[in-house]
Parts: C-alpha cells; sequence; structure tokens
C-alpha cells in the first residue's frame, strides 16, 4: 500500500511539473542563449559519443525529479544550439521530454 501512495505521490509531482513546463512554455518558454553548445558531437569519437548518450539517457530518466529552475536551466543550454532553428529544437526537446517521462527502466 505504503508503494501505491509513493508512486501515486511522484505521478501526481510529476504531472503539476508537466503542467507548469507547459505553461511556462506558452508564455514563452526561456530566451535563446546566444553561446552554442561546448561539445560538437559529430566530431566526437564513439566512446566520448557513448558517454554523452549514456549521460543524456540518465537526465531523461531523471528529469521529473529536477527542480524546475534545473529543468529550465538543462532546457535553455540544450536550446543554445546556433546551427538548428530555436523554435523547432525547443518543440523536438519538449516533445522528447514529454513523450519519455516516467520512462525509467523502460529501457
Amino acid at each position: 500500500m505504503e508503494m501505491a501512495k509513493k508512486q501515486s505521490q511522484r505521478a501526481k509531482a510529476a504531472k503539476q511539473k508537466a503542467i507548469a513546463l507547459a505553461r511556462w512554455d506558452d508564455e514563452g518558454g526561456a530566451p535563446a542563449v546566444p553561446s552554442p553548445l561546448r561539445y560538437e558531437v559529430r566530431g566526437l569519437p564513439d566512446t566520448e559519443r557513448r558517454v554523452l548518450e549514456c549521460l543524456g539517457a540518465a537526465l531523461v530518466e531523471e528529469w521529473s525529479n529536477l527542480p524546475t529552475d534545473i529543468q529550465r536551466t538543462i532546457f535553455q543550454r540544450a536550446t543554445a544550439d546556433n546551427v538548428y532553428d530555436p523554435a523547432e529544437l525547443k518543440s523536438r526537446i519538449a516533445r522528447f521530454l514529454h513523450d519519455h517521462k516516467g520512462a525509467s527502466g523502460a529501457r
């Protein structure tokens, strides 16, 4: 019974965060940061690319557990890439996070 209660509380917290992020995004989201990301993935050796994949997967798994200000900062940094259209990149990242929320252990 206690486990079900904790799962319900986590689900409720995740839903509240999703609503807050949606509201935040509707209000304009994070402004684009002019500095590009420090890592150009295309030029990395396979081993370093794999490290970034593992870090990214871990971040996605923990996303709903992160404080909203941390989520905003990470989202802002991730969408600062000048190579892609910022609005499209924001939309893709937001959709990816939405589609994979609660995916912990689902791989």
